[in-house]
């Protein structure tokens, strides 16, 4: 939770001249701080009737001299004013009540009493009082809380104000004076009359405040639902509403906002664009987002849309962000974006910090992909803004040159830091880290991160984070981005005798139509041959692979006039071969360099090119740019593609495309003899997929599935027996192999032959139509022992990256029939691999398999075990099996959690699970995230320091 002021604070930063209401206060800070005795306030002349006058006369001069406050300052002293100002208005409220209300005694009869009330100083109580009237934080408006619920904090604070009343009114002479009735009833008259007349008065002065200032308007605007607009076009006037576009910036910070305005610019700013349609500007295609805000704590689950539909939903996107940049969380602590692929995250940054450009706010705009993932937060921002300026300047140095307008800093594409392998589960605590310390400094920032929602999971989050999803588009969302669609293209479709994609044939293809992207590639789509609308409606929906292979293939065809499908075929294998590169370098963006050595090794016959060899024939070139002058390349400091799921279409695409190679040679090769002993030619399988884990990036392995379900059952059967066979010989010494030129990165060949040997199991599982045995995948009575061996080689592989994935994408559920062992791949009910595969891969006897999977059971499914019974499963699988599975996690941090828990019995078990330094920090999150307190867990690494 961000610290809100108190009337205390409120008087500093707003510079309160009223000495004797300034020295009450300090007085009361004093003595809670250090102690009465301490605190050396000598005599107090002011007393609570005093007091209430000095406070209302001090609200009421704020309300006048809020023009003078909200002007000739930046945009965060404005913030920090306005702040205060409400918390002003929130305690004068409550005293102006409290002179009014109707009660046994008057504020002076209170303040006429001795120096010394029942053994206790008077001056020490009306010290107290004060401390719980003034230095208690006060309710604050946010955008993502509703007005209504501001109020109702309010109204609690005022109810603990009247209950320290009543306890400072029992404590004084006074209080003998009052019949007994009184006695019984003051509380309650203290707890139903000010606070309610107090209400009346805050809400005709909070009226008053959104009057002159127009944050607290647009805050209350955050509640209704506007007209649809475009390109965040109501950002920029209420924007300008709370002060004038700035004009004659430095030409340095001129640049950057120049750069950040990038609304007329096309919609997808990609290579070569199809000459046959028009892409509408981002200003005037891009749809505001709806969203759903929550504040995250670590019971959250971020990850799953379940959860998301209990969070409240935004009725005003536009508002919101408004209203959270000129908020005071703003700049003490990141707003997190979430996601779905192509839901319009990074579109999101570019078109905020195009309506932010001209306001008095600094955008800057930091395209994670593009910039060093393990420099610090400053490092990235200076890199970015060497991008765009040319040159290299500090961060400090361009924020001073801005000359007070506030830096907003847009991190786009943290889940491209997570997924690449560089260990930033701790950022959003480095931003928040990096935000303190340049408050500290006084350049406050505010910052917004994007993320894909999937990778949630894996980030650490900063107690009280908020969050926004975006939601998929709406049916009237829908219609709204295709007439603007209809606007830019019908002209240039008659021509060819086509129309625009109508909204009913759209929304007949279900989600495809509700995420930007897909929207947008689906009109492309039917702006080839109106093939959305000729699809008949009985079909089931257009997937996405489908739409992603068309696009390519339509587009390919246009650029070659018209070539066959083999020509097809070689472009796509190129682009996948670009796709193949960045997955096995863990990034979304490539150089010309590695392109241009990667590529030819891959489409080139398979061989070295011989011009290599030979130094009179020039070297061959022009690979990069053949493949990335697609319109489906877009440039980051590099190439990257138009979005990262076009990559991961073209590995699943090339995957698939190298096993159907593989069966069409062994097809060609019939029934002669010698076929029927010779190896199977798979070099251009192996030169595909052992070079990373397909299910790195889950959606591949998502994309796998939907090519082979296109693919013949009686080809994918042969398909299955050919990988079945493979993966049996994939560890044994194979001949020489073609494609030994394609080398992206230099892996060990244990390395290699772990990401193969998991791929052929990856791609045996989604080409059966059924479950698949692993007694009937590795024959013979040995079949445990070689899985659990194929298991451990993944394990100590392939990287935490790939490990988790495997264990995401390749279900498994073990299974004991007439007394013998089998594990079941890509069952319909799977109780996870992480858990049942890992634990067939520790080596141990059936007795601790059996154990593991009793506590499954148990946490699972709820089944009744007494906790003791469970904790000593637990330390068995910890000190005999060896056993680190998710599930142990998960088991450490319920029984931590159930009441009556016994800890001390606990705390060997979570040192056994960090004592491994290699995966301590690993271990560290994951008991975190299952719900054991970072306390218990530094204690416990003290205590063994």
């Amino acid at each position: 939770m961000i610290e809100t002021p108190s009337y205390a604070d409120a008087l500093r930063i707003l510079g309160c001249k009223d000495g004797r209401l300034a020295k009450v206060i300090g007085f009361a800070a004093a003595a809670e701080r250090s102690g009465w005795p301490l605190a050396g306030a000598g005599q107090l002349v002011m007393g609570v009737a005093d007091m209430r006058a000095s406070v209302v006369r001090y609200g009421e001069d704020v309300l006048g001299r809020l023009p003078e406050l909200r002007g000739g300052v930046d945009r965060h002293t404005r913030t920090q004013r306005l702040a205060a100002a409400h918390a002003v208005i929130v305690v004068s409220a409550y005293f102006e009540a409290l002179g009014e209300a109707k009660l046994p005694f008057t504020l002076e009869q209170l303040d006429r009493t001795e120096k010394i009330a029942r053994g206790v100083p008077t001056p020490e109580r009306f010290a107290r009082l004060m401390a719980a009237l003034m230095l208690e934080r006060l309710p604050t408006p946010e955008p993502h809380v509703p007005f209504g619920e501001t109020r109702q904090a309010v109204e609690r604070a005022y109810a603990r104000m009247s209950e320290a009343l009543a306890g400072y009114a029992a404590g004084l002479p006074v209080w003998d004076e009052l019949s007994h009735d009184d006695q019984i009833l003051l509380p309650r008259m203290l707890a139903e009359g000010p606070p309610a007349h107090a209400l009346r008065v805050y809400d005709e002065n909070y009226r008053s405040l959104a009057l002159d200032s127009h944050e607290f308007g647009v805050r209350s605007l955050v509640t209704e639902r506007p007209q649809p607009s475009t390109a965040l076009s109501r950002v920029a006037w209420l924007l300008a509403e709370l002060a004038p576009p700035r004009v004659g910036d430095r030409p340095m910070v001129h640049l950057a906002r120049m750069a950040a305005n990038l609304l007329d610019q096309p919609l997808l700013l990609a290579g070569k664009l199809p000459e046959d349609v028009y892409l509408p500007l981002l200003g005037e295609g891009y749809l505001t987002p709806r969203c759903r805000v929550a504040e995250l704590t670590r019971d959250a689950s971020p990850t799953l849309d379940g959860w998301w539909e209990d969070q409240r939903l935004l009725p005003d996107t536009e508002a919101f962000l408004v209203g959270h940049l000129t908020s005071l969380r703003a700049t003490r602590a990141p707003l997190l974006v979430l996601g779905d692929p192509g839901s319009g995250k990074t579109k999101l940054t570019e078109v905020l910090a195009a309506r932010l450009a001209r306001s008095e706010f600094l955008p800057i705009r930091v395209d994670l992909q593009g910039v060093a993932p393990r420099a610090d937060v400053t490092e990235q921002i200076e890199q970015a803004i060497a991008a765009v300026l040319g040159e290299e300047v500090s961060y400090g140095d361009l924020v001073e040159a801005a000359g007070g307008a506030q830096p907003v800093i847009l991190l786009d594409g943290l889940d491209e830091l997570l997924l690449g392998g560089a260990g930033r589960y701790d950022y959003l605590a480095r931003v928040e880290e990096f935000q303190r310390r340049e408050a500290g400094l006084g350049r406050p920032a505010a910052v917004i991160v994007t993320s894909r929602t999937v990778v949630a999971e894996r980030i650490r989050f900063p107690d009280g984070l908020l969050a926004l999803r975006l939601l998929p588009f709406e049916d009237d969302q829908v219609r709204q981005w295709l007439e603007i669609w209809d606007q830019a293209n019908r002209a240039l479709l008659a021509r060819r005798d086509l129309t625009p994609l109508p909204a009913e044939a759209a929304l007949a293809h279900g989600e495809m139509a509700r995420q930007p992207l897909l929207l947008l590639l689906l009109a492309l789509y039917d702006a080839g041959g109106n093939a959305a609308q000729q699809d008949d409606p009985r079909r089931r929906p257009l997937k996405r692979s489908r739409l992603y292979e068309v696009l390519l293939r339509d587009f390919t065809e246009r650029e070659t006039g018209g070539a066959g499908r083999v020509v097809i075929d070689q472009e796509l294998v190129l682009l996948g071969a670009a796709a193949l590169s960045m997955l096995a370098r863990g990034r979304q963006v490539i150089t010309d360099e590695a392109l241009e050595r990667d590529l030819p090794a891959l489409c080139h016959g398979g061989e070295d090119d011989p011009a290599d060899a030979d130094p009179d024939r020039p070297a061959r070139a022009g690979w990069a740019r053949r493949a990335t002058e697609r319109f489906f390349f877009v440039r980051r400091g590099g190439h990257a593609f138009l979005h990262s799921t076009f990559g991961d279409f073209l590995v699943a695409w090339l995957a698939v495309y190298a096993l159907r190679d593989l069966d069409r040679r062994r097809s060609q090769a019939g029934d002669e003899p010698l076929a029927l002993v010779q190896s199977v030619d798979d070099d251009l399988l192996y030169a595909v997929i052992s070079h990373s884990c397909l299910a790195e990036r889950g959606p591949i392995v998502g994309f796998v599935i939907d090519l082979l379900d296109d693919v013949p059952p009686e080809i994918r059967a042969r398909c299955v027996e050919q990988l079945s066979g493979l993966l049996r010989r994939s560890l044994h010494e194979t001949g020489r192999r073609h494609f030994t030129g394609f080398r992206p990165v230099r892996h060990s060949l244990a390395r290699r032959l772990a990401a193969y040997s998991a791929n052929l199991a990856l791609l045996v599982v989604a080409a059966a139509d059924g479950p698949v045995r692993v007694s009937e995948l590795l024959p013979g009575p040995d079949a445990a022992e070689r899985w659990s061996s194929f298991t451990h080689l993944w394990k100590g592989q392939l990287g935490e990256e790939g490990w988790n994935g495997l264990v995401t994408a390749l279900s498994a559920r073990r299974v004991m029939e007439n007394g013998v062992e089998d594990v079941v791949l890509g069952a319909d009910d799977p109780t996870g691999m992480g858990d049942a595969v890992v634990a067939v891969a520790t080596g141990h006897g059936p007795r601790h398999r059996r154990l593991l999977d009793l506590l499954l059971r148990a946490l699972g499914e709820g089944r009744p075990l007494l906790y003791r019974d469970r904790v000593a499963i637990l330390e068995e699988l910890l000190r005999t099996a060896a056993v680190r599975s998710p599930a142990v996690h998960q088991a450490l941090g319920a029984l931590w959690a159930e009441g009556g828990a016994d800890h001390a019995r606990l705390r060997p078990l979570l040192r056994a699970v960090l004592a491994d330094p290699r995966e301590r920090r690993a271990a560290w999150e994951l008991l975190v995230k299952a719900g054991i307190p970072e306390t218990a867990l530094w204690e416990i690494q003290q205590d063994d320091g």
